[in-house]
């Protein structure tokens, strides 16, 4: 999972080692120099005092006081003097350069990409960041800082949200077709129910032809309650439906589903926000594709513009490499990802970890 972001965002660690390293042996050499200088004019001034006949050449032996190669010469040296260096701004430019296409082809949306190289800029450039031999350390602290910055966004507990709310607890989900909303909402009752949760599944995606053949054999397979009504029929209808059954039957949460839409089909989106007026769901999750990318972000961002999103699950994880989605969609709406879908089985949703992933990406998970 995520493979080819790993790889990428490796290849940058070792670039701002490799070149900040480089500039600890140039330092250290230019400071051998440079006390040899000083060295060999100490003697000279030994020698000059011991026979105050012998006139001192003009314009002749270094001034150890003066700096060499501009200004903050003299703090590298010393700190390269004590194997020490300080990272600037000339060590991190030309990786940053190249983590900022690597994030760009890996689906990264723009103003994540921007957010992620400032934190790498403050986290790493300025004498505060002095690492003893190697940058190792300051730049996998950067790197960490600043996705987790970004994936975090917005993120609250969701086992703790359910178990804090009000029964029935009502969550429906949003998005477009094809992206395996359904199959995430069987999923979810079997989450639920290994966590000591029953729940009653509600069809709400009335006009899609085969829609309630698709949800009942998920129905049948988790053994759950399906309430479901003819093609064609309310979706607000079938979701209340469900609640009172909720209500009647002790079932602690209603899981709703909604026809596949797009922002741009107004009818749908009346369709939603008619269910969000009749039902007042208590949590509202979009689903997307993590193979989907850039079109995934956009389409949460724009979901989240026309019905307000409460958190997301993103499908195919496992087969993602690039992991933009995962890396922006929390930032670009404020609202977290909860869940990855991770295989085909219904145990396969893992509750979504920003500091986990982040490890994984940074090889710190092992």
């Amino acid at each position: 999972m995520f493979d080819s972001l790993k790889e990428k965002l490796g290849s940058f660690r070792e670039e701002v080692e490799e070149s900040a390293e480089e500039k600890v042996d140039a330092d250290a050499e230019t400071q051998a120099e440079t006390d040899a200088d000083v060295t060999a004019a100490t003697a000279d001034a030994t020698d000059q005092a011991a026979d105050p006949t012998t006139p001192e050449p003009a314009g002749t032996g270094p001034d150890p006081t003066e700096e060499s190669d501009g200004p903050g010469f003299a703090k590298r040296a010393k700190s390269a003097a004590t194997g020490q260096t300080i990272i600037e701004a000339e060590d991190v430019e030309a990786p940053l350069d190249e983590l900022e296409m690597a994030l760009l082809q890996s689906d990264v949306e723009l103003t994540v990409v921007d957010e992620i190289l400032a934190t790498i800029r403050e986290e790493t450039i300025g004498e505060t960041h002095l690492i003893t031999k190697s940058t190792t350390g300051v730049v996998q602290r950067a790197l960490r800082k600043a996705l987790v910055d970004v994936i975090s966004v917005g993120q609250f507990d969701f086992e703790e949200r359910v178990a804090a709310a009000d029964k029935p607890l009502v969550i429906i989900f949003t998005g477009v077709n094809g992206v395996g909303k359904t199959t995430s909402i069987a999923k979810m009752a079997k989450y639920l129910e290994e966590r000591g949760y029953s729940s009653v599944l509600a069809n709400g995606d009335t006009y899609r032809a085969g829609a309630n053949e698709q949800i009942e054999e998920h129905a049948e397979a988790l053994d759950k309650k399906l309430i479901t009504h003819q093609q064609g029929g309310d979706p607000a209808a079938v979701i209340y439906d469900g609640v009172e059954y909720a209500e009647a039957n002790d079932v602690d949460v209603v899981l709703g589903d909604t026809a596949g839409r797009l922002h741009t089909s107004d009818d749908l989106m009346e369709q939603l926000e008619k269910i969000e007026r009749v039902v007042d769901p208590d949590m509202t999750l979009f689903v997307d594709e993590a193979v989907a990318g850039q079109d995934a972000v956009q389409r949460a961002r724009q979901f989240n513009d026309a019905a307000e999103i409460d958190g997301a699950i993103l499908t195919k994880a496992d087969a993602d490499s690039q992991g933009g989605a995962a890396i922006s969609i929390a930032h670009v709406t404020g609202k977290p990802i909860l869940f990855l879908g991770v295989g085909q089985g219904y145990e396969h949703l893992e509750q979504f970890e920003p500091e986990r992933l982040v490890d994984r990406l940074l090889g710190l998970d092992g």
